[in-house]
This record gives structure tokens, C-alpha cells and sequence, in this order.
């Protein structure tokens, strides 16, 4: 179920890109990528078939004494690593989200073969000694893919393999060789590997890449192009985008179909590393605002000469990324006055608002007002050209009972520093539920345009692709490039 509510004090600015369908998260039915699929298929099915069909080859045996000692002792180390596992990671915080109890099952099973292992070694036949050994990997690819299907970040054994293999991305080519396709017709855009100079915030992070469309490739000297920071989820690389998010093939084809022209993409780093949650702020964990306010944006209008006008940016965020790109809209119109927030929260988040002030900015109560996005939108007063969508996510009735069990099973969030560090979180990821609408009404109060999208689905990156490829028309015609039928 999707619906559009639009929120704005003046006739909106644009129409709001079509809601996008409701999100199915890697079952059946859903065609998201190319490629063979891990979320759905047979890919999946064969791995779950050989994993249970070497467990329980390894694990019936013809033997009294087998199935009154050995056995019971295997399934009780199978069940007590799944619990144990279950509650390691509610205390910890390792995710926001309750998982599948199939993940439990699965962790379980790898714990049973091993138990297979060391109980029936030399006690059985050799091929259900060979069984046991191979139902380990076999237990630990399911529950691998389990976990994948559960979060979406390698929708298909391809996107996994370049992940593991550091693969470049597609159309991926070097800064030195953008000189000779100038005033050519590349056909698809190109991806670019840029190391930023942290010269303005001294902020350690990764190569980020930048998405040059068909567009800027021709003439004498690239057009000045609009432009759109990308930024990913809490735990995150810059190619996420690309590799999890598998964006490009319907950024092509919109290209293809719009003669060539679409804004140019930067995917930032917002982490500096896998585990460290900055929320997009200046703060103890690194100055990740002063990076993407400073750094980016000179860097990206020197060296591939796009547009300086903030009426030309926008920022588009999933998850954590979507708070970051509120904030960065409200707090510099000066850069940017399009966003577009998926599945964000009410702002900079890492725990309850004591442990956030203490964690994010070591206890300074300032600094948290600066970067919480109601506090600068109150004080910054009527904005003069500000829009922005927020895709908000409904969780279907099970999971949001899911959800209400798993919070009261867990308790209040563990008062941890290292929450958003290491891959802790400690905070559940409910927290975008509500937020939309309460940013986008206090928008309103300053002149803000905005819209609410809602779908039903999960908080995985197919729902933050199908969100980016619905709004991509209507960010390309606000940014200011025309935009043909893409139909």
C-alpha cells in the first residue's frame, strides 16, 4: 500500500514523484537486479536443501547409544548457540531491526554440525564423518544468505562476488582518462574513484566515487551540470549505492531516455570507516558535516566543473543517510535546497537525547542543537526555495508486532558509549516511524515544501532503490535539467 500527503504553506513546487510500489525484500516475486539472486530463486533454495541434507546425513545415525547421548548432545549445542547468539546480539545492539528466526535456525544448525563433529567423530561410518565436515560451510553459507535477505546488501551473487573481490564499479574508468572521452558519445555515463582533500575538515575517509552522466562528456568543456550527494546507512561504504543499492541500470536507462542528461552523482563517505555511525555531524567521531559542506562540494565544482548554484544540489540519504540529508538541506541552504529522506529518523540519533549529546558530541548540548534539524529549522526562519520528499517506511502488521515484542524483550537501549561503534547500534530502528511526518510539518512552518511517500515494506536497500529510482525524475526536473517522457 503507498499513498502521497502533501505538506506545503504555498502550491507545490513540482508534482511529487510517483509512490513507488510496496517493497517485497528478497521473496518471491520480486525482480530487483540482474544477475543469479540471492535473495530469491534457486540460489537460495539449493544452498538451504544442501545444508539441511548434510546435517541430517550427518546427524541419523543407527546406533542406540548415538541417539540417546550423541544426538541430544548436538541439538543442544545447536539450541544453545542460537540462543546464545539471540541474546548476544539484543545486548549488544548489532542490529536495529529484530532478525528472522530462520537466522536463529540456521546458527543453530552450523553449531549442530560442528557438535556432529566432535561427538561422532570416529563413531560412525566415514561419509557421515565427510557429511558433518561439509555441513558446516554448507550451515554457514545458508545462514550467510539468510542474514543477506534479511538486510538486502548483496541482492545477487555478482554484487557479492565484486564486493569480496574489490571488483571496480560499472563503467568505472580514472580521473586521467576523462580528458579523452571529451566531446564523444560514451553511451552510458561513467564512474569516477576521487580521493577528496580533507583539507576543511580533516576527516579520514574512504575513496568516494562520482557519476558523470552521458551528458557532461560532450562539447569542448563540460556543462555545468546540477548535482546530487548520495549518502548510505549507518554501517556503509561508498559504493553501496551501486553495488547494494544497484541503482545504475535504471540511472542509465533514465539517461538513455532523457538524451543524455541527469545530475551528476557523488557518493560520499559519511563513516570514514564499515563501523563507525557519525549521523553526518561534527563530533567525536569524526567532523563528517565539514566533509560533506566543505570538501565535497569545492572539490566536485573545481574538478569537474558543475553547477555552484544550491538551487542545482540536492542531498538523497537512506536510513542514516536520509537524516543526514535533511540536515543538510535545513542547515545549508546556502548549498543545497533539495533533499530527499529515506526512511530516516527526527534527527542525529545514538541512543536517547542524553546519550546522543554524550556519545555524538562528548556531553556539549550546543552541539547537539546545531545539528538537530527542528531546533535549526525553528531558528533559521522562513526558508526561500527548500523541498523536499520523505519516503517513510510502514512496516507490514507482523513485523510491526514483531518489532513491539522485540523492543519489550529488549528493554531500554544499553547505556553504551560504543553504541554506532564497532557495528554497535543500540537503537532500534522504529525511530523513522512518525518522523516524516513531524519534520515535514515543521517545514511547512517555514516555508518548506515537502512531500510524504509511504509504502509498506522492510528496511532494506531494495526499499531505498525503489524510493531513489521513483524520485529521480522530479529531482532532475527541480534541479533544472528538462526531463522527457520516460515511459
Amino acid at each position: 500500500m503507498v499513498s502521497t500527503r502533501v505538506l506545503s504553506q504555498n502550491p507545490p513546487l513540482a508534482p511529487p514523484p510517483a509512490p513507488h510500489a510496496p517493497v517485497n525484500t528478497g521473496h518471491q516475486g520480486f525482480e530487483f537486479h540482474h544477475g543469479l539472486s540471492l535473495l530469491n530463486g534457486w540460489v537460495p533454495q539449493v544452498a538451504a536443501f544442501l545444508a539441511v541434507f548434510a546435517l541430517i546425513v550427518a546427524l541419523v545415525r543407527f546406533n542406540r547409544r548415538w541417539w540417546l547421548v550423541g544426538l541430544p548432545i548436538c541439538l543442544a549445542v545447536g539450541v544453545a548457540v542460537a540462543w546464545g547468539s539471540w541474546m548476544y546480539m539484543n545486548d549488544e545492539g548489532l542490529a536495529s531491526d529484530p532478525a528472522p528466526m530462520l537466522l536463529w535456525v540456521c546458527i543453530g544448525m552450523i553449531a549442530a554440525a560442528l557438535g556432529a563433529i566432535m561427538v561422532g567423530f570416529r563413531r560412525g561410518p566415514w561419509w557421515q564423518t565427510v557429511a558433518a565436515v561439509l555441513a558446516v560451510p554448507f550451515a554457514l553459507v545458508n545462514a550467510l544468505i539468510v542474514l543477506d535477505q534479511w538486510v538486502g546488501y548483496y541482492p545477487t551473487v555478482q554484487s557479492a562476488w565484486a564486493a569480496v573481490t574489490a571488483e571496480p564499479l560499472p563503467h568505472q574508468t580514472s580521473l586521467a582518462s576523462l580528458a579523452s572521452l571529451r566531446n564523444t558519445n560514451v553511451g552510458t555515463g561513467r564512474i569516477v574513484p576521487v580521493d577528496i582533500p580533507e583539507t576543511g575538515s580533516h576527516f579520514k575517509h574512504r575513496t568516494e566515487y562520482v557519476y558523470l552522466p552521458p551528458a557532461w562528456f560532450a562539447g569542448d568543456k563540460p556543462p555545468a551540470l546540477p548535482v546530487i550527494m548520495m549518502i548510505g546507512g549507518e554501517f556503509n561504504t561508498p559504493k553501496d549505492w551501486v553495488n547494494s543499492g544497484q541503482i545504475m541500470p535504471a540511472v542509465d536507462d533514465f539517461a538513455a531516455n532523457n538524451n543524455g542528461q541527469a545530475p551528476v552523482l557523488v557518493f560520499v563517505d559519511s563513516g570514514g570507516s564499515f563501523n563507525n555511525d557519525t549521523e553526518c555531524v561534527n563530533g567525536t567521531r569524526g567532523d563528517t558535516a565539514d566533509h560533506l559542506t566543505k570538501d565535497v562540494p569545492d572539490y566536485v565544482e573545481s574538478t569537474f566543473r558543475v553547477s555552484n548554484d544550491p538551487a542545482e544540489w540536492a542531498a538523497v540519504g537512506w536510513s542514516m543517510g536520509g537524516t543526514c540529508a535533511v540536515d543538510l538541506a535545513v542547515m545549508h541552504p546556502e548549498l543545497l535546497n533539495t533533499f530527499v529522506d529515506i526512511a530516516g529518523d527526527l534527527g542525529p540519533t545514538a541512543g536517547t537525547k542524553e546519550q546522543t549529546i554524550r556519545r555524538l558530541y562528548g556531553g556539549n548540548a550546543d552541539a547537539w542543537a546545531q545539528f538537530d534539524p527542528q531546533t535549526v529549522m525553528a531558528e533559521h526562519g522562513p526558508y526561500s526555495d527548500m523541498a523536499g520528499v520523505f519516503d517513510d517506511l510502514t512496516p507490514p502488521k507482523r513485523q510491526a508486532e514483531m518489532y513491539q515484542k522485540y523492543a519489550q524483550m529488549r528493554g531500554p537501549a544499553k547505556d553504551d558509549d560504543n553504541a554506532g561503534l564497532g557495528g554497535h547500534d543500540g537503537v532500534m530502528d522504529t525511530g523513522e516511524v512518525g518522523a516524516a511526518d513531524t519534520l515535514c510539518g515543521d517545514g511547512r512552518k517555514v516555508n518548506m515544501t515537502c512531500w510524504v511517500n509511504t509504502a509498506e515494506g522492510g528496511h532494506t536497500w531494495q526499499f531505498a532503490s525503489s524510493a531513489f529510482t521513483s524520485a529521480l525524475p522530479w529531482l532532475t526536473a527541480r534541479l533544472g535539467l528538462p526531463v522527457q517522457n520516460q515511459s
